[in-house]
């Protein structure tokens, strides 16, 4: 799958807008931001069956479908495999249908102890037409600074918000 996304952004460069805001020794912001052609409901409801489209290379025990999230304030963007249970996330903000907010830090950045707020907004564009944003910004001390992971991270979401669309306009 990945193969094919990472194809995908190549031929079609323009498909998935995709941004380093800032990046310093502290800290990160990326920002990403494409259209697909559903109504913004369907968009929020098939984010929410994250099992069903994120990348299981970018998951700790290697299934998509393990992954889950609690769309309520102090909710889990969790992954479980039979005992190992691994929380991703923490849902802050809910509004149904238009933004989560989650924080925390993804994959080794949890590990590195600092503070990220991560942002999907959902923007009705019409009847068919959703606009999907994205952002996180990561605040924290790594040796070496953690303005090299920026680009790495902003490669990994661009991934992920690839995924989901794909997966919306499959239409499954």
């Amino acid at each position: 799958m990945k193969k094919y996304l990472t194809i995908a952004l190549l031929i079609f460069p323009n498909l998935l807008q995709a941004e380093v805001i800032k990046a310093t020794e502290y800290g990160f912001k990326i920002k990403l931001e494409q259209t697909v052609n559903v109504d913004v409901i369907k968009a929020y409801q098939q984010f929410l069956r994250v099992g069903q489209w994120w990348n299981s290379e970018h998951t700790w025990f290697g299934k998509a479908e393990n992954l889950s999230i609690e769309a309520k304030a102090g909710g889990c963007f969790c992954e479980k495999s039979g005992e190992k249970e691994v929380l991703h996330m923490t849902v802050s903000y809910i509004e149904p249908n238009k933004e989560i907010r989650f924080i925390g830090g993804l994959g080794p950045l949890q590990m590195l102890g600092v503070n990220g707020g991560m942002s999907w907004i959902f923007v009705k564009m019409d009847e068919n037409n959703t606009k999907i944003i994205q952002q996180y910004q990561v605040v924290g001390f790594m040796d070496g600074g953690l303005a090299q992971l920026a680009p790495i991270v902003d490669k990994v979401q661009g991934l992920q918000l690839t995924a989901l669309i794909t997966r919306l306009e499959k239409g499954e």
